[in-house]
């Protein structure tokens, strides 16, 4: 990756435009989920973030956060995050979410939280094994079904990551001081080659959505949480423990 990368935090309309235009090349033209340049100035004046990755002027990459409470406690909510097609895989996503935490401690915040899809499992190994995310959480089709070609035609059911900042957890994961993980007291197994896309619109990815969303809410029920993703090419799953920390 290149050393000119700077993450930092974008100012005025001009950069709040510039990320509403790489959503467009990152989501595309026909998405109707643009999120318009007013909310990325709204989250950055109301205590969220809008966060830049810049290679000199140009822009590569953002994080969108919104303020939140979990009863009156503060965290952020992170919205969306984005990279340029060519900069993924080199770290730029990494970054970002580094420099979100580092800001975010910065004014004493000690909880992000996003929602990710179940099946996407690239997303879920940077979450839960790099990042040291736990979920503990399950909506069912959040945001209905949309146009977006990268939900294919699915409901968007979504995990909740908790990123608890300053925990033990979170420094071992960005440090890289975990291996991983193995076994677990409980297991979802997931198919080979969700990453691929494979059976896009089928019934056999419907169906898989649907025994995640039932096996998730059963053990979350339990008082399970997940704490990492097992990744190997043909025994992919999600491993659980009980959890009571936080």
């Amino acid at each position: 990756m290149s050393e000119e990368i700077v993450v930092r935090k974008c100012e005025g309309m001009e950069e709040f435009r510039r990320c509403v235009e790489l959503q467009r090349g990152i989501w595309g033209e026909a998405d109707v989920e643009i999120e318009p340049a007013t909310m990325f100035a709204v989250a950055a004046h109301t205590g969220g973030q809008t966060l830049g990755a810049f290679d000199g002027e140009r822009l590569v990459g953002f994080t969108l956060a919104v303020a939140g409470l979990r009863g009156r406690v503060p965290y952020l909510h992170s919205h969306m995050t984005g990279v340029v097609s060519e900069y993924r895989d080199r770290g730029v996503g990494r970054r970002l979410k580094l420099f979100q935490r580092e800001e975010a401690l910065g004014r004493g915040i000690r909880l992000i939280q996003w929602t990710f899809d179940p099946l996407e499992v690239r997303n879920a190994h940077f979450n839960l094994n790099r990042l040291g995310v736990i979920c503990r959480e399950y909506f069912p089709n959040l945001y209905g079904v949309t146009t977006s070609p990268l939900h294919r035609g699915l409901e968007t059911d979504r995990l909740v990551a908790e990123w608890h900042l300053d925990s033990a957890r979170v420094v071992a994961a960005i440090e890289s001081l975990v291996k991983d993980p193995i076994e677990a007291s409980a297991i979802i197994e997931l198919p080979a080659g969700l990453e691929s896309g494979q059976g896009e619109g089928s019934s056999q990815l419907v169906a898989v959505q649907v025994r995640l969303r039932e096996e998730f809410a059963r053990w979350f029920a339990k008082g399970y949480a997940a704490v990492a993703l097992r990744a190997g090419p043909k025994n992919q799953a999600y491993l659980l423990n009980p959890w009571s920390d936080f």
